[in-house]
């Protein structure tokens, strides 16, 4: 298959909120995508996640989840009978198969399980049902597809919520049947999940969606991926913080890796490196605007780009000493650095000083807890909560001033492009 020709399109939650955006969705496709060598990765509609979340939650304590789950399916429900007044269309009979799974797996759950586990197998329904909708949704609109379940292509192992990839047999079984689709029609499949050797569903982060669009991006050597969102193009600080933003017309790989490590929301972490390895741009364009011209991120390099603003919000702040006021050793930092990996609380931030080390994280209580329980008896441990972490590429003076102003900071850091603070 020609290079050339295959594109891959990601489409998040909000692309797909209502029954006006799946017609937008359905219009862009047209437009801009064409009727084959296009491969659509679709998430879960709207807040559809959080509410599965709310639902886990609940019959994982045993308790009644049925008024969230029935608000979930009347929100499904109401998209569906819009774009498909028969109830006895395809589409009604697929979704409701689906929310009866749904329905099943959760009445199944124990507050004895595995809590990770139960989740991806739930919690990925949501990308379960925008697909299958957005199939039928299609079809009927004459742009002929085919549903592909992505739990049959992304391998990964049982890491649940955080599931790593089997490249190789990945690779292998995307290269061998969506090529021969993909020359006769588009193909549609969910982001977010993917599959075990044992017919389990995995997840592969929150917000995933983005790195699967890149895996069936680099397995099919296409020849670009674009990214559709609710804002212009890759920012250099979320709307909501800043009023004035600046969108980059064109940005690095590196760059873009370096944002989203940070913590910037428009890309997913894990996003560039399969698009890199192979030289495949990515755009981030607006499906509110889709005629624009967006953001280009590639193999490109610019003597200076504007300071990017980054926040993470619910950060804590942990510190460790040792208990006899020793310097903090290499050893000790190992030991550290492994109970970090076995709770898997991912560092953000981490400095130390002669008799005390501290890092910046994720807030997850329960794995705080963990991590203490494991540690305590070996070091002084103190922690802060509710803390924010503002990360500021390409800093200067003025942003600087911009962002810190008369915060409280527990810890800052700078090196020769970025500056961290954690500030209360």
């Amino acid at each position: 298959m020609s290079k050339e020709k295959i594109k891959v399109y990601k489409f998040g939650g909000a692309s797909v909120k209502n029954a006006e955006a799946f017609r937008n969705v359905a219009h862009i496709v047209r437009a801009y995508g064409g009727e084959r060598q296009l491969l659509l990765v679709v998430s879960a509609m709207g807040k559809t996640t959080n509410a599965l979340e709310q639902a886990l939650d609940l019959a994982y304590r045993q308790q009644d989840f049925e008024a969230v789950f029935q608000q979930s399916e009347a929100y499904h429900a109401d998209v569906l009978q819009e774009l498909f007044p028969s109830p006895d269309s395809a589409a009604h009979r697929r979704i409701k198969q689906l929310f009866d799974e749904l329905r099943s797996a959760l009445q199944r759950i124990s507050s004895s399980d595995n809590y990770d586990k139960a989740y991806d197998q739930v919690v990925s329904y949501g990308e379960l049902i925008s697909s299958a909708l957005l199939h039928h949704y299609l079809q009927e609109q004459g742009l002929s597809n085919t549903w592909v379940d992505s739990r049959e292509y992304i391998q990964t192992d049982s890491t649940w919520r955080e599931a790593r990839i089997d490249w190789p047999g990945t690779e292998r079984l995307i290269k061998r049947d969506l090529p021969p689709l993909l020359e006769q029609q588009l193909v549609v499949t969910q982001g977010f999940i993917g599959g075990t050797g044992e017919n389990l569903t995995t997840t592969l982060g929150r917000e995933g969606s983005d790195f699967s669009a890149a895996i069936f991006a680099y397995a099919l050597d296409a020849a670009e991926m674009c990214i559709w969102k609710d804002v212009e193009g890759l920012l250099n600080a979320d709307p909501k913080y800043f009023p004035d933003t600046v969108c980059y017309p064109e940005i690095s790989y590196q760059e873009t890796v370096e944002m989203a490590y940070y913590g910037a929301s428009v890309i997913h972490p894990k996003t560039i490196k399969p698009l890199a390895n192979k030289h495949i741009p990515l755009y981030v364009k607006s499906f509110l605007h889709p005629a624009g011209k967006g953001t280009r991120i590639g193999d490109c390099r610019f003597e200076k780009y504007a300071p990017a603003y980054i926040i993470k919000e619910n950060q804590c702040l942990v510190s460790f000493s040792v208990k006899d006021f020793t310097f903090v050793s290499e050893q000790n930092l190992g030991t550290i650095f492994k109970a970090l990996s076995e709770v898997r609380i991912k560092i953000n931030l981490m400095q130390n000083s002669a008799i005390s080390f501290s890092i910046c994280a994720d807030y997850h209580p329960e794995r705080l807890h963990r991590l203490i329980g494991t540690l305590q008896d070996q070091f002084i441990i103190h922690y802060n909560t509710a803390l924010t972490l503002y990360t500021i590429k390409n800093y200067d003076a003025e942003s600087l001033n911009r962002v810190i102003g008369k915060k409280e900071v527990l810890l800052e850091q700078r090196t020769r492009t970025t500056c961290q603070f954690v500030c209360r």
